[in-house]
């Protein structure tokens, strides 16, 4: 007995030794939210003529348990104070004053002081900032389905866990919500853009309205994906034709509704006549006609209308023109009150693209682009691509319109055509404890927001600040993989889809190279071949006058620039020209050979990051640096995979050999053909089965 009670009570040591340890695992979920807790709270106080609210309540307790200063900070709302969720900070002495003409400024205001605080970047006494932001609607879109799946998600299930609501309410909602708060993100859409009209029904809407009472206090208004055909499955309407009337009293009953529930409700996101989805052109209406009937039911309310630009069908000569070609006829015909949603690329999402040509020729329509922040094309949950780059790429783009201006100028503020300005973002959260299914994912969601707040940040900044806030200060950890961040994006386009290559990746999952797909009865634009064009003579898609003349969507000089071989961006060549493989280009090597160094630069790239986080190890705790150390190893394993693939398909056309001074590969082609992953979506605890 006495030795079974020993037994027992050194179990019990040991279980309550690892509970102690696990309790300080480090698991991510805290995101770049790592604050240590003040023993005291910290003095915060409003000034006399700030009433008290729920969002100032969020902002005095953020500050009281993490402010670590020694004066007193002063929290004022007033009139004078910076319009459009503006905010000003002061230090004066010890004492810390910040102001704002708005709750979520204020707010706002707090999560700038605090992560000035942790990024060891505190102002002087006497000096004052004033931060507004780029956009007014600063939005991430899920693409999460009523059965708690997500479209495109990397990162376990939905956040939002319908079975549960509305009587369950889980922590996560307002975790959620600081986080988003703390980059400044102030609004929601909730549902996938392939929406189920079953979101629109009365049990779904009080669902709905329980999660945007958790958002509210954050500065988080909610958005609602729609169906277009959304009065004919819920309203036993036998049309969904945008000027019937019926269709439009429908709609008007189900807005009223909607807003009884949720009186700050932001409006509707409409993917329409795309991939199959129901719209107005159904019925012979327009583009204009169906986002203009919706945008009329939510104007009472002052509710938007962001209405897609991703449309393309089966039969175009070439997908990339579709969108300008469909909504460009109707610039200047939508209500003041719907934003047109642009993707920053005329194609989808790929790993480069030049911008979209609708940013620049929309002249009386605005516009806001839509970013993926989730990395449907980019390795998914497993490769670590920083994407602020590419995002400042296309934001940074002069559009050459008249007047000129960037991307990121002709979408945020232009006077005489709408009060508001927005930009969207696909998110890439899911329910796994970290939030994205990698650690380094979380800093494109970080990235997103600070960009949606200010245009003019660069990543370089955007990438030492999460760092500095996620992992360590130590400028022996900061700088090493604040490089690595800065080069991910153009490493993975050099393994991936060099000089303009685009859409050679596997079919369904998107994860891998498959440029030789080309599955029985699918559509030609669903395949690679349609983009990479490869034959005997050359590669790449003609979209000059000779070709599709999508070159002409562009202002001058761009439309010569890209038009002309010998003048067109290289890392854009193949997007616009069908080269031949012996075309010598500015480094005096063909075509064939740059393709074979880039591609296995790219290789080394990625292996070089697995050396470099190695380097970092004393930096980083255990739990997370063995996480994204596997998933490195796995990067350059799929670098491999992705150059091996494509030179040895494209060698088939031009004839040539590798280099000499090239790796040769180490797979064989046909294996590789032959080679199929069968994952809707692809995770980490899928690696071992890739090649």
């Amino acid at each position: 007995m006495i030795n079974g009670l020993g037994r027992m009570k050194n179990w019990l040591w040991i279980i309550g030794l690892f509970f102690v340890l696990s309790l300080h695992a480090e698991d991510g979920h805290r995101l770049w939210l790592r604050m240590e807790r003040n023993a005291l709270p910290a003095d915060v106080s409003l000034s006399e003529s700030t009433e008290r609210t729920a969002t100032l309540d969020i902002a005095s307790r953020e500050l009281k348990d993490f402010w670590k200063g020694e004066g007193r900070v002063l929290l004022r709302v007033s009139k004078d104070g910076v319009m459009r969720d503006g905010f000003t900070i002061c230090r004066k002495g010890l004492d810390v004053e910040l102001s704002s003409a708005s709750d979520n400024g204020v707010l706002y205001a707090a999560y700038d002081l605090l992560r000035r605080q942790q990024a060891g970047d505190l102002l002087s006494d006497g000096v004052a900032v004033t931060e507004r932001p780029s956009y007014d609607i600063r939005i991430l879109n899920h693409w999460d389905n009523p059965d708690g799946t997500v479209e495109r998600g990397y990162a376990g299930r939905s956040i939002w866990k319908w079975d549960e609501l509305p009587e369950t309410v889980s922590p996560l909602y307002e975790e959620y919500a600081r986080a988003n708060a703390s980059v400044g993100i102030n609004a929601v859409v909730l549902n996938n853009v392939n929406a189920k009209p079953q979101m629109l029904s009365t049990g779904m809407l009080r669902k709905v309205a329980v999660i945007a009472e958790v958002l509210r206090p954050y500065g988080i208004r909610t958005y609602l994906s729609v169906n277009f055909a959304s009065p004919k499955a819920l309203g036993e309407l036998s049309t969904a034709d945008p000027l019937d009337e019926d269709v439009q009293r429908w709609w008007e009953k189900k807005a009223k509704e909607i807003y009884r529930l949720i009186p700050d409700f932001g409006g509707f996101l409409v993917k329409a006549n795309s991939e199959g989805e129901p719209g107005p052109q159904d019925y012979g209406r327009t583009h204009a006609d169906g986002a203009n009937m919706l945008a009329d039911v939510l104007a009472p309310y002052g509710g938007l209308v962001m209405w897609r630009a991703f449309v393309y069908q089966a039969e175009s000569s070439d997908r990339a023109c579709q969108a300008y070609e469909e909504f460009m006829p109707f610039d200047g015909q939508f209500r003041d009150n719907v934003i047109v949603q642009v993707k920053n690329g005329p194609i989808d999402f790929q790993p480069r693209e030049p911008f979209s040509p609708l940013f620049g020729a929309m002249q009386h329509t605005q516009v806001m682009p839509e970013f993926q922040i989730t990395q449907e094309y980019l390795g998914q949950s497993i490769h670590t691509v920083f994407l602020a780059t590419m995002w400042k790429d296309c934001l940074d783009a002069e559009t050459y319109r008249v007047g000129g201006g960037t991307v990121a100028d002709v979408t945020q503020h232009r006077g005489g055509i709408h009060s508001r300005s927005a930009v969207a973002g696909v998110a890439n959260i899911g329910d796994v404890v970290n939030w994205t299914g990698n650690d380094m994912a979380q800093a494109n969601w970080y990235a997103f927001g600070r960009l949606c707040w200010n245009t003019e940040l660069s990543a370089e900044q955007i990438a030492e600040e999460f760092l500095k806030q996620t992992f360590s200060t130590d400028e022996h950890f900061i700088e090493p993989v604040r490089q690595l961040l800065l080069r991910s994006w153009d490493t993975a386009v050099s393994y991936m889809m060099p000089l303009g290559l685009h859409h050679i990746f596997a079919f369904g999952h998107h994860y891998g190279p498959e440029p030789w797909c080309a599955p029985p009865d699918t559509r030609p634009d669903w395949l690679p071949k349609y983009y990479h064009r490869a034959d005997t003579v050359g590669v790449g898609f003609d979209r000059t006058v000779r070709g599709s003349k999508a070159v002409l969507q562009y202002h001058e000089p761009l439309a010569t620039l890209y038009g002309d071989l010998e003048t067109c961006p290289e890392e854009y060549l193949l997007w616009f020209h069908h080269v031949p493989w012996e075309y010598v280009m500015r480094n005096g090597l063909t075509l064939w050979d740059n393709l074979c160094y880039i591609y296995n630069s790219g290789v080394e790239d990625a292996r070089e990051f697995v050396d470099l986080w190695q380097k970092v190890q004393p930096y980083v705790d255990t739990e997370r640096y063995e996480a994204i150390q596997m998933r490195f190893e796995r990067q350059a394993l799929d670098a491999e995979w992705w150059r091996d693939a494509c030179l040895l398909y494209f060698q088939q056309y031009s004839r040539r050999s590798i280099p000499a001074d090239c790796p040769p590969p180490v797979h064989d082609l046909e294996e590789l053909m032959e080679f199929r992953l069968h994952l809707d979506n692809y995770t980490a605890a899928d690696m071992d089965k890739l090649p």
